[in-house]
């Protein structure tokens, strides 16, 4: 006999989304950079992107739940305090320095098949490209004065052979990325970066599927086997045993979704007795595209009801929300999409479109509009 599937509202679950998501409190997790790592330490990633038109998304992220945030906290968790390092989640993410053991296969398994970015890879070249940074420190491509260049292998690829060793250093783990400015990054030896005097062991296939559940469980309240595993489909199968292990045990409840057509969603007892104390979220947020709450499409339009568009590559003539439309939250709704951009030189933020996702009342403007301030603020101190 199953266990028994416990039914929730959406609302309910909603609500468990932004307790565990922390956007239902003012300075969930403090200020300075002890806030930007404990932010990133819970929420296991922060997205990075190249996208400027606003303050990119891994500041806003961290904005979105730090008030003051300012973008120097955020280095000095990566290069003075270390408690936080870049590598690939579903996307390139800043990650909690104590995750990463849970990255070493990955790794590991991309030293044995070389990505198809990186072509091949000269080892002459490459050891010589290490010896140069363990005797000189750490290098940025503009260091890096390359002889010869080469055709690009994809579009968002450098000419110069040393962006694929550097590239290829990142991702097998040899180096690290110590420092970024904007989007230029300092590469380092990854044992001296962070003081190791031993390779950090890796994660065994349980270890990593036990790593992405309690991920799961931790930032969204109410899981699936999809959203735990976004980005990672072959993780499915031993994520989906250790589920089932968990329900047996009763560490875990299955969970009906009301309007949601299957049970497949689980959560915590404790979990499912916290939401009867949450009060209904009031905050408004203007959410980067890159949030973890919005990146997920799917998960957001089965909950939120919005399917947000990312149009940044759309040709202009089909877009429907805008190049780069921030979903605006409004308590526990998605109430509009707002296409921003900031002017630098003159100091504003302009509002290229704005789109009503539910009827437009001039009280809900106003609060957005005081948002909007608020998040103007931002991209000028930053």
């Amino acid at each position: 006999m199953g266990a028994k599937i416990v039914g929730i509202s959406q609302a309910d679950a909603r609500r468990l989304w932004l307790r565990t998501q922390r956007l239902d409190e003012k300075a969930p997790f403090g200020s300075g950079p002890r806030a930007v790592a404990a932010a990133i330490a819970h929420l296991g990633y922060v997205q990075i992107d190249t996208i400027n038109v606003i303050e990119r998304c891994h500041h806003h992220i961290l904005w979105s739940r730090i008030p003051g945030y300012r973008t120097a906290a955020l280095a000095a968790v990566q290069s003075k305090e270390k408690s936080a390092f870049e590598y690939w989640t579903h996307a390139l993410a800043y990650v909690p320095t104590s995750d990463y053991r849970f990255f070493v296969p990955a790794m590991e398994a991309r030293r044995s098949k070389a990505h198809r970015f990186h072509g091949r890879i000269d080892p002459g070249a490459y050891a010589a490209m290490l010896a140069r940074i363990r005797d000189q420190g750490p290098l940025s491509l503009r260091d890096i004065d390359d002889e010869k260049l080469e055709e690009k292998l994809h579009p968002w690829a450098s000419r110069k052979p040393s962006k694929r060793l550097l590239d290829y250093g990142f991702r097998v783990g040899d180096l690290t990325i110590s420092a970024r400015t904007g989007m230029l990054k300092s590469y380092e030896l990854t044992d001296r970066h962070f003081g190791w005097t031993e390779p950090m062991p890796a994660a065994t296939p349980d270890e990593f599927a036990a790593y992405l559940l309690d991920r799961g469980l931790r930032t969204q309240g109410v899981v699936s086997l999809e959203s735990m595993t976004y980005g990672d489909a072959p993780s499915k199968a031993a994520v989906a045993r250790l589920v089932a292990e968990r329900v047996t045990s009763g560490a875990l409840v299955p969970i009906e979704i009301e309007g949601l057509a299957r049970a497949n969603h689980w959560a915590t007892p404790s979990a499912l007795d916290e939401v009867s104390t949450l009060e209904r979220a009031r905050r408004v947020h203007i959410l980067s595209p890159f949030d973890p709450l919005v990146i997920q499409r799917k998960r957001l339009a089965a909950l939120f009801g919005h399917d947000h568009r990312f149009e940044a590559y759309v040709p202009a003539a089909k877009r429907v929300l805008g190049y780069f439309a921030l979903p605006v939250l409004v308590g526990d709704r998605v109430v509009a999409a707002i296409d921003t951009k900031m002017d630098r030189k003159a100091g504003a933020l302009a509002i290229q479109k704005w789109t009503w996702l539910v009827p437009e009342t001039s009280g809900l403007r106003r609060r957005i509009e005081v948002a909007l301030t608020r998040f103007e603020q931002f991209q000028k101190l930053a």
